[in-house]
C-alpha cells in the first residue's frame, strides 16, 4: 500500500512510517518539521514538507500520485500539538492546529484522495473517568482543550462517514514510551522541548542531566500513594495503527467508524516507573515529593480488550522494565 503519514517526522508517526517501510509498504511523510526530525526518517520513506492547513498542497499531492498511477491507499494522521497543559493556556492554537487543520485534510481526501483514515486520537477525550479501566463506551467529557480538539475531530469523522462514506478508525491512548528496536539497535525515542513526560524526565536523572525527579503527590488512593498511568510501547502502538488500517479495508460496509482504546490494561504508578528506571539504569534516581498538581486524577488506565479481540492486537512490551529499557538505550545514544 501507499500510505500518507501526516506528522510522520515525529516520534510516533516516524515509528509508524518505519514499520510501514519494514513491512513492504510505501510511506510518504507529510510534516512541517515544527516538532519532527527529518534526519531520523528511515531509508525508503519519502518526505514532503508542508502545512496540514494548506488544503491545496495535500490535494496536489493526491492528484499527482493518481496521475502517476500510484494513488494513495490511505492516510495515517498523527500531526497534532499534544501538550495538554499548554492547551489550557493557548486553546485557540490547539483548535486551529488539531481540529481546523484536520478538516483541511479531510476536505482534500474527499476531493481527490483516499477515503480511508486512521486517526491518532487520545484517551484525553474521556476526561475524569467514572470507572477504570476505561472502555470505549465511557462518557466523553474532556477536561482540557487538547482532548476537546481531538474529540471534535472524532465527531467530524462520524459525519464524514455518514454523509460521504469516508471510513476511519480512531485510536485512543494515554502515554507512549520506549524506542523501536531493530537489527541496528534503537533508532528514535521520545523527547520534547521542554520535556514534561515522566519516563524521559526520569531517564534524564539517570544521565545526570537533572539532579532529581519530582513526584507530585504521594497521598493518592493508590497502593503506593502516587498516580497510576497507562503506558504503551511505541512499537506496539505502531502495530495497532497498521492493524486498524487493515480493518478498514475488511469492514468497508460497516456503517460506523472504528474506535479502539490502546494501553497496557493495568497501569503503573509514578513510584513504579522510578523503581523501574533505577533497575534499568543502575542509577539511584533521587526523588522529591511535591504537592499534588491540580486536575491530576489518581488512576488513568484504558481497557484494550476490544482492540485485542477485534484487531488481533498482541502487545509485545507488556513489562514496564522492557519499555524503560528501550527508552534508556535510545537516551544514552542520544546524548553520547
Amino acid at each position: 500500500m501507499r500510505i500518507l503519514v501526516t506528522g510522520g517526522a515525529g516520534y510516533i508517526g516516524g515509528t509508524v512510517a518505519g514499520l510501514l517501510a519494514q513491512t513492504g509498504h510505501k510511506a510518504i511523510v507529510f510534516d512541517n518539521l515544527s516538532h519532527g526530525r527529518r534526519d531520523l526518517l528511515p531509508a525508503g520513506v519519502e518526505f514532503v514538507e508542508g502545512e496540514l492547513a494548506d488544503r491545496s498542497a495535500i490535494e496536489n499531492l493526491f492528484t499527482r500520485a493518481t496521475k502517476n498511477g500510484q494513488p494513495f491507499d490511505g492516510v495515517l494522521h498523527f500531526a497534532a500539538l499534544i501538550e495538554a497543559g499548554e492547551s489550557m493556556i493557548r486553546p485557540e492554537t490547539f483548535f486551529r492546529n488539531n481540529t481546523a487543520s484536520t478538516l483541511s485534510l479531510l476536505e482534500a481526501m474527499l476531493a481527490c484522495g483516499p477515503l480511508r483514515l486512521v486517526f491518532s486520537s487520545t484517551a484525553a477525550v474521556y476526561g475524569e473517568p467514572e470507572s477504570v479501566p476505561i472502555r470505549e463506551d465511557a462518557r466523553l467529557k474532556p477536561t482540557n482543550a487538547y482532548g476537546e480538539s481531538k474529540l471534535m475531530v472524532e465527531q467530524m469523522l462520524g459525519w464524514m462517514r455518514r454523509i460521504h462514506g469516508l471510513r476511519s478508525a480512531s485510536l485512543r491512548y494515554f502515554n507512549v514510551a520506549g524506542a523501536p528496536e531493530n537489527a541496528g539497535g534503537v533508532t528514535r525515542g521520545e523527547a520534547h522541548e521542554p520535556e514534561s513526560h515522566l519516563i524521559p524526565l526520569v531517564l534524564d536523572v539517570g544521565l545526570g542531566r537533572r539532579a532529581s525527579i519530582r513526584i507530585y503527590g504521594d497521598d493518592y488512593p493508590t497502593p503506593d500513594g502516587t498516580c497510576i498511568r497507562d503506558y504503551i510501547h511505541v512499537s506496539d502502538l505502531a502495530e495497532a495503527h497498521l492493524l486498524a488500517l487493515a480493518a478498514l479495508e475488511r469492514d468497508e460496509a460497516a456503517e460506523e467508524r472504528l474506535i479502539f482504546n490502546l494501553g497496557n490494561g493495568q497501569g503503573f504508578s509514578v513510584r513504579e516507573v522510578i523503581e523501574s528506571a533505577r533497575r534499568v539504569t543502575g542509577h539511584p534516581i533521587p526523588a522529591e515529593i511535591h504537592p499534588r498538581r491540580s486536575g491530576d486524577p489518581a488512576v488513568l488506565v484504558a481497557s484494550s480488550d476490544k482492540a485485542i479481540r477485534e484487531l488481533g492486537w498482541k502487545p509485545k512490551y507488556t513489562q514496564l522494565d522492557d519499555i524503560v529499557r528501550t527508552a534508556w538505550l535510545w537516551h544514552q545514544k542520544r546524548y553520547v
